[in-house]
């Protein structure tokens, strides 16, 4: 690490630290990031989702330090975390992302340096703002902040009633460049949440995205409206949207069921506190459709007999769907009549197939659910701020790491989240409300954190050789002449 990156890092642990010493502090004008490249972006074609390795795709590149436009801040990135999108993107599914970058930058000309030869992915950050544009006004230099995904057009007059429903709406670093995954991003100033002060950089990087999401598919007017009593079923308990979609059920008086696919995973989420826990095995045979996509109804009827063993006779009130294909047709199947699936995406497939029997007659509801917008990501914070959600963080990375990580997403084999180590040097770090954190704990904060034996266990896959996920390259960027049109969309950003 470079004098500059060092005096930096220094500026940023130091809480005497003003923000005029930050708008004056030297910024290197290369950093280190991990990538994909355009010119690999056919490199898996004809491969199977199986089968694709993002260890082969994501390159750890140095690149130049984008400059903020005049409604954006130029972020000090202090740790990250992987979510599915990144997975997506590191496959190129399901398009390259530089079609959808190049749609970003042909829609509006401020979004120019986007139109990369390299995209930098990665929906969750925290750290340090730097540099502000000219038309920022409620942050300034030195403000600690986490960054919220949603990228608006503030043109739009949708983005006033629900900013997700907004037409020209981008997932940053999915839909557009300069993702969480560098040492230095810009982001619209609109993106900025109040860094929880209790919480270490990786602990508070790996909160926001699924946070936020779960808050809008569960508590929000727009999502399902959880009301005290409900029962909850959560496909995919153990993952970071499910993991804090238990919290929510249970801080709103809720009965989570949540569903695991093997013990180890089950056990983890009894830690949450949550009682109700079905393992649902991955092999063949505990499937809810055949090879030829037919719903197998004994299989779901068996799902609903276990159900109610856990709610004392009753059926779901609400499904909270993430994983898509292999679920749905049993998720629409056993909410009570009148009851309501919520869905946010589709790991395991978009093209759904279910019985329509079970939604129409018993008049059985299907919300769409999209990340949040700012107000819901605003008193998402607010709720993490005072100690009410918990980070459920299980692993961490350095940035050089990225590609393992998100191999370790791809494999199934990752709990809670993973967290990524940018600019601090090491874990622990930014911790500045010691009291509150003690009147939390550390053992509820750190829930998931695994074991020395859990490690010895299950240990972190490395690259191949012929990986070239490590390897630091240096990359100059050219601008893409032409206009890419947006293909298939895939919003699915856990």
């Amino acid at each position: 690490m470079d004098s500059t990156l060092r005096d930096l890092i220094e500026l940023i642990e130091t809480p005497e630290s003003t923000a005029e010493d930050f708008a004056n502090a030297r910024l290197p004008e290369a950093m280190q990031a991990a990538t994909v490249h355009r010119d690999e972006e056919h490199m898996f074609d004809g491969l199977p989702f199986e089968e694709r390795d993002p260890r082969r795709s994501i390159h750890i590149d140095e690149v130049p330090v984008p400059d903020p436009g005049p409604n954006e801040v130029l972020v000090a990135v202090m740790g990250s975390a992987v979510n599915f999108n990144n997975v997506w993107t590191s496959m190129f599914l399901p398009a390259p992302a530089f079609q959808y970058l190049g749609d970003f930058a042909s829609f509006n000309p401020c979004n120019q340096k986007h139109r990369q030869d390299f995209m930098i992915p990665g929906s969750d950050a925290c750290g340090v703002v730097v540099r502000t544009g000219s038309a920022v006004q409620r942050w300034k230099p030195g403000d600690r902040v986490n960054i919220f995904g949603a990228v608006n057009d503030w043109a739009s007059p949708e983005v006033y009633h629900d900013g997700v429903k907004d037409p020209h709406g981008r997932a940053w670093g999915f839909e557009t460049n300069y993702g969480a995954f560098a040492q230095f991003t810009t982001v619209q100033q609109n993106q900025l949440l109040p860094k929880p002060e209790h919480l270490s950089w990786e602990e508070a990087a790996s909160v926001f995205l699924v946070a936020t999401t779960a808050y809008r598919m569960l508590v929000s007017d727009n999502g399902a409206r959880m009301r005290q009593g409900d029962n909850v079923l959560i496909w995919g308990a153990c993952g970071g949207l499910g993991c804090f979609a238990v919290q929510m059920v249970l801080n709103g008086g809720g009965t989570p069921i949540g569903i695991v696919s093997n013990e180890r995973k089950a056990e983890l989420v009894r830690r949450l506190g949550c009682p109700n826990v079905i393992v649902q095995p991955r092999e063949k045979g505990h499937g809810f459709l055949d090879e030829s996509g037919r719903t197998l109804s004994r299989q779901i009827l068996r799902l609903k007999v276990r159900i109610r063993k856990c709610t004392g006779g009753e059926d779901p009130d609400i499904v909270f769907e993430h994983t898509g294909r292999s679920t749905f047709a049993a998720s629409v199947a056993v909410a009570r009549p009148g009851g309501k699936i919520v869905t946010c995406g589709s790991t395991s497939g978009y093209d759904h197939v279910f019985d329509n029997r079970y939604l129409w007659q018993p008049v059985k509801s299907i919300i769409g659910s999209h990340g949040a917008n700012y107000y819901e990501a605003m008193q998402t914070a607010r709720l993490v701020g005072k100690g009410h959600l918990l980070p459920v963080l299980s692993e961490v990375y350095p940035l050089a790491g990225v590609a393992d990580a998100l191999n370790c997403m791809h494999d199934g084999e990752s709990v809670g989240k993973l967290g990524v180590l940018n600019l601090a040097p090491r874990e622990g770090l930014g911790i500045r409300n010691r009291e509150l954190r003690e009147a939390v704990g550390e053992a509820r904060i750190n829930v998931f954190r695994r074991s020395a034996s859990e490690h010895a266990q299950h240990p972190q896959k490395r690259p191949s050789s012929s990986a070239p996920g490590t390897r630091l390259r240096q990359r100059v960027p050219q601008a893409d002449a032409g206009s890419a049109s947006r293909a298939l969309q895939c919003r699915d950003v856990r």
